[in-house]
């Protein structure tokens, strides 16, 4: 039987189990031998973090050609416009070149954790919360998309991958999957 982990990030922890330069990690939170992170979360991103010990499904969760899905809540700055949006599902240019088609969309704002440290906000300028689906993971990949359409992200929250997301999961705890 395959062991899975669903982990809630919280902001500030590496997606690896040590750090030379003693910042918080995975292992700070979860003691379970034997199981590696499915992918990658940036230290200044939060939530899912999927582990695993059965290879295959870390391979099959993390490698790009499998077009495995990832939802985040991504909350930016502005008010992206239909033109915005549009060119966030169709597809936007980076430097190592286009993304493939996702799906984004406004949303209300998430009941989510208090974020330490809170986000950093402008009084003039609104926000706007929006659900972003990738089948790709590039670096940074959100961060930059939403930069390219004139709106920075200013807290970004994996919150599904495949078809496990992080309800009920609070910041900085486990949920065991039990699977054949």
């Amino acid at each position: 039987m395959a062991r899975i982990l669903l982990f809630n990030k919280p902001w500030g922890v590496l997606t690896q189990f040590t750090d030379a330069q003693g910042r918080p990690t995975l292992a700070d939170f979860i003691d379970a031998p034997g199981v590696h992170a499915a992918g990658r979360l940036d230290r200044d991103s939060e939530g899912l973090v999927v582990l695993t010990d059965d290879g295959h499904l870390q391979s099959r969760l993390s490698d790009p050609r499998h077009k495995t899905s990832k939802t985040y809540w991504v909350q930016v700055e502005g008010i992206p416009d239909s033109a915005a949006l549009r060119a966030l599902c169709d597809g936007v240019e980076l430097r190592d070149g286009p993304t493939r088609p996702a799906r984004a969309e406004t949303m209300d704002p998430p009941a989510l954790w208090p974020r330490e440290p809170p986000i950093r906000m402008r009084r003039n300028i609104p926000t706007r919360w929006l659900a972003i689906t990738l089948t790709e993971g590039r670096n940074r990949q959100v961060r930059r998309m939403t930069a390219a359409v004139g709106h920075p992200t200013l807290r970004l929250v994996r919150y599904r991958v495949a078809s496990w997301t992080i309800d009920g999961i609070e910041p900085g705890h486990t949920l065991e999957i039990t699977t054949k």
